[in-house]
């Protein structure tokens, strides 16, 4: 499963799931933007992938801001020559209850989680109709598929996600262009870090596969919806949850 050739534009690359994706796509032989609002993580992954033999960049940008967005894809263009795939990966919980969620925690999620995919889109898809390829994987989430109590904000901004993946497959598909997203079920990363162990533990006892997940998990299912051997799917959310949500 080759990706040699391509150029991948990932955001919320600095940690966690957008980290592992980048990583495992560089292995895969493409050429990686790298995008966050961390600089100083951003340049040690870019460190990272280039003395293992691949080739990278960093981007800082702040996905809440279009012209911020604007410009990285632009830059990314302009270093690299094109963009072939998009891994929208950016995201923030602002947990509570909705009675007492504050307005300001439900924008700012849904800018950070949402918006910033549709803003992201809207920039490389241009460059992708005229090129006649590209994959968009939009990283969503289980909770956007069986919400979450104390989430209203990240369930609603990753089913939203799940609206928009179908959507812009139908607009792109007669241009072999693919949009697809992969919902993680419960995976070991700095936002899941705060949890406790206890917390983890008995999230594992309601998993089919007895863990947690890792980042690797999902980059895996990201590289392959990102490769040549998924050319025929489009639309479709993969699972990548050890059996936490089955159907």
């Amino acid at each position: 499963m080759s990706l040699s050739g391509r150029v991948a534009f990932v955001t919320g690359a600095s940690q966690g799931i957008g980290r592992a994706c980048a990583l495992k796509l560089a292995a895969a032989g493409a050429t990686v933007a790298v995008a966050a609002r961390n600089q100083e993580k951003l340049n040690e992954l870019v460190s990272e992938i280039t003395a293992a033999g691949g080739k990278a960049a960093a981007f800082a940008l702040d996905v809440t801001d279009e012209e911020q967005v604007k410009s990285a894809i632009k830059a990314a263009i302009a270093q690299f020559g094109k963009i072939d795939i998009l891994v929208n990966n950016a995201g923030i919980t602002r947990d509570q209850l909705v009675l007492r969620m504050k307005r300001a925690d439900w924008d700012a999620v849904l800018q950070t989680n949402l918006t910033s995919a549709y803003l992201c889109i809207q920039q490389v898809t241009s460059p992708m109709l005229k090129q006649r390829w590209g994959r968009i994987i939009n990283i969503t989430s289980v909770f956007g598929q069986m919400g979450q109590a104390g989430q209203a904000n990240y369930a609603a901004s990753k089913a939203g996600l799940i609206g928009l993946t179908m959507a812009v497959a139908r607009e792109l598909g007669s241009r072999n262009i693919t949009c697809n997203a992969v919902a993680p079920g419960f995976i070991e990363t700095p936002m899941t870090d705060v949890l406790g162990d206890e917390f983890k533990q008995n999230a594992a006892k309601q998993i089919p596969l007895g863990r947690v997940g890792s980042p690797a998990d999902v980059a895996s299912a990201v590289a392959f919806l990102s490769s040549d051997e998924a050319s025929y799917i489009t639309g479709h959310v993969l699972n990548v949850n050890g059996g936490m949500l089955m159907g």
